[in-house]
Order: structure tokens, then sequence, then C-alpha cells
């Protein structure tokens, strides 16, 4: 489908169920890390992996439902337990991430030569998903020293972010970018002009009204609408990127361009090039989850049927 809008007043599922283990996992992981590093703080996460496998029957579900899709079968046990271990890791190398310890990690990058040209002229959207970790990105610095990474978020969203943010690092709540306010694209803008990648996950929605349909790993799934408009008002290139976590401590991070919005025009050739990048976007995701089948990290029925 090439994306039709979708009707209704209801809540998308994400935000009428809380996440209760995404932030209290992340604050107690924190403390525990930084005591005892990686490779020990990590016995841990099997323990919260089998907790949820056993006692989360939605999430546990939604997994069972969208690792079907992405492996084209029924998943084994042994897949469904590693795909939230997955999930649980990318939450717990965040501690190392935002801490700056990204020796810590072996990580392959693809595309980086295409997002650096792009930010030869300045800074550069970044459109991502709950795939993998967006906090690898912080290797690329690697490539360029002096990297800045800021993140678009709804206020909503950010404000237990910055919560956690806080307490892993208190200088990366300044990286995040609450969207909602008068001054939200102004500061976004600003950031472009300083060069920064700003990055925004856009696979879910805030409102159900505001998302359009494309065939996503076999049946129509809503994805948001708002983003590509704030990407054409902001007038940079915008890259797909992915932080696709490998297992042990490899990443893999994937830089796909997807649109130039500062070389479109106005009125019909705006709103075409907005649909044409966000199915591309969309095409890139499907390929991403069946390349990297445990990174996808939305445990709801992301198809609504």
């Amino acid at each position: 489908m090439g994306g039709h809008p979708v009707n209704g007043r209801a809540l998308p599922e994400w935000r009428q169920r809380p996440e209760r283990g995404h932030l209290g996992l992340l604050r107690f992981m924190v403390r525990l890390s930084l005591w005892g590093g990686r490779r020990l703080s990590r016995a841990v996460l099997h323990g919260a992996t089998l907790y949820f496998l056993l006692f989360a029957p939605r999430p546990r579900a939604a997994s069972r439902d969208y690792l079907r899709r992405a492996l084209g079968r029924p998943p084994t046990w042994r897949e469904r337990y590693r795909h939230l271990l997955s999930f649980a890791t990318t939450v717990h190398d965040r501690v190392y991430l935002l801490n700056g310890r990204v020796d810590l990690f072996d990580v392959e990058v693809q595309g980086a030569e295409a997002l650096l040209r792009a930010m030869d002229s300045g800074g550069v959207l970044l459109m991502g998903a709950h795939l993998g970790s967006f906090e690898a990105l912080r290797c690329v610095g690697r490539q360029r020293p002096g990297l800045q990474v800021s993140m678009l978020m709804y206020e909503d969203n950010a404000r237990q972010m910055r919560a956690a943010l806080a307490a892993i690092n208190p200088e990366a709540r300044q990286d995040v970018v609450p969207l909602g306010r008068p001054d939200s694209m102004v500061e976004a803008a600003q950031r472009l002009e300083q060069g920064h990648l700003v990055g925004m996950l856009v696979d879910r929605s805030l409102d159900a009204d505001d998302r359009a349909l494309h065939d996503f790993l076999g049946d129509p799934a809503a994805f948001p609408v708002a983003p590509w408009r704030v990407a054409a008002v902001l007038r940079r290139p915008v890259f797909f990127m992915a932080g696709l976590y490998l297992g042990a401590n490899r990443y893999r991070l994937v830089f796909e361009p997807l649109a130039d919005f500062g070389t479109v025009g106005r009125g019909a050739a705006r709103d075409a090039a907005i649909q044409a990048a966000r199915a591309a976007y969309v095409e890139r995701l499907q390929a991403a989850c069946r390349q990297a089948p445990f990174n996808w990290f939305n445990f709801f029925d992301f198809w609504q049927r």
C-alpha cells in the first residue's frame, strides 16, 4: 500500500500500556553495571528475560507474532527467548554508551561514507525505529570526533526518558529535544545548522488519526505521518538509521539515504516527496527486520488486527 490515512480517535495500543520493564530495568542496571562491569552485570539479564517470557503474556504474544512474520515460520522457544534477551541487552548497553565507553563494543558501520558526505553541508535527520539501539549511534564518533547527536521526542515520551538518562549520565539530558513546544522546531533547526545528527523514532504515533497504512512484513501496518512533515519543514537530508545488535558485544550501524528535502519544492511536490520517503523508510525497516530479526522491540500488536 502507498500509505492511506487511518481514521479513528482511539489511542494506539502502545500508549494504552506502559512499558513496565523498560525504565525499571534501566535504573537497576545502571547501578549494577557501573559497579560490576558489563560481563558480570549481564548475568542478571537472563533472569529478567526469563521473567518476561513467563509472566508477561501480551509482550510474549507480540514477540511470537512478530517473529513469525520476520522469520517466515513459527519461532522456537529459544528464538523467543533470544528476542527478549536482545532487548534487555540493548537497554543494558545504554549505560556504557551514554558514558562514552564505546571501546567496549565491536561496531561495524554500513553507509558511513554517504552520511559523512551529507554532513559536510550541515546536520542530517536520522529516521530510526524501536529496532536495536539508537544509542549505538554514538560509536560513529570514531569516524568523526566531536560528533553531536540529538534526539527529537514528544514531551510525554521524553519526561521519563530524561530522568533515566540523567541517572546514567547527567549530560545526556541535553541530548533530548522535546517536541510539542512552541520552540521545538527552532531548537531542532539550530542543532541541524550546528552540524548535529538529529534522530527520531518514527515507527510509533501518538495519535491514531495521524497515521498511514503500509504493507509491512505481510500485512498492513500504521506508521506516523507527522515526522515526515517535520523533516520537510527542516529541509535537510534524511537517512534511515538502525543500530542492530548482533550478539556478544557486536553491533552493526546501518545508514541509508531516504530523501533530501532541501531540494524539494512546496505543494504537491513536497507531498509526493513525503510519501515517497515514508514508503522508502518502511522498505528499509522491513529489510532490517528480516536481516536481524531479534532487534524489533515493539512488544504490542503492531498490526492492530
